[in-house]
């Protein structure tokens, strides 16, 4: 972790938020895994999902559009670990990128948020579902719970097998009252 991470994270803790994080050791696949992390209402998202992240993986990435890369603002997101992603080529691979930097590296986690946009959305993108599939590695969905100002993941550890269910799964954890802005957000199981 680099200073500006560390003083990122403290910021965050400074700002009155909680990282509920694993026990040491308790959750080996967070340092090789897809997080998913839900709801994605904000662009204060980043701010608090990326010090998790970094709190709780030895390599962190964060997937984000290369819309957000130019300037000051691209210096910063690529000193923190962010990966720019052309979400509009559908020739650039991302997929087999990322499933070669799984096979690179040892400890590599990378987070996505599958709504791929702050707007209500029922589809989420099946990007995080690929990357783990090829990559061979387990999706573990995280969470910023606003009302509760904390930072988390969930129990569940799910290794890709078929889509549907696997996504059904993790849209079951989230509910409307975790997002920053709750009309933004569609829950897909309402069973909470």
């Amino acid at each position: 972790m680099n200073k500006i991470q560390k003083l990122w994270i403290k910021g965050v803790k400074l700002c009155g938020w909680k990282l509920i994080l694993p026990e040491e050791g308790s959750r080996p696949e967070v340092d090789r895994c897809v997080f998913v992390v839900a709801p994605h209402t904000s662009a204060f998202d980043f701010i608090f999902g990326a010090a998790f992240l970094w709190s709780v993986s030895k390599n962190g990435k964060v997937f984000i559009k290369k819309e957000f890369f130019t300037g000051p603002l691209g210096t910063l997101l690529r000193s923190v670990g962010c990966v720019s992603i052309d979400r509009g080529n559908r020739k650039n691979h991302m997929i087999d990128q990322a499933a070669k930097a799984f096979k690179d590296n040892e400890n590599l986690s990378i987070a996505i948020t599958p709504e791929a946009t702050r707007k209500p959305t029922k589809k989420w993108k099946k990007g995080f579902w690929e990357i783990a599939k090829k990559a061979n590695v387990p999706i573990i969905p995280a969470y910023w719970d606003f009302s509760k100002k904390e930072i988390g993941i969930f129990d569940e550890t799910i290794w890709p097998t078929d889509y549907e269910t696997d996504l059904a799964k993790v849209q079951s954890l989230y509910t409307k009252n975790m997002a920053k802005y709750p009309d933004k957000y569609i829950e897909i199981n309402t069973n909470h």
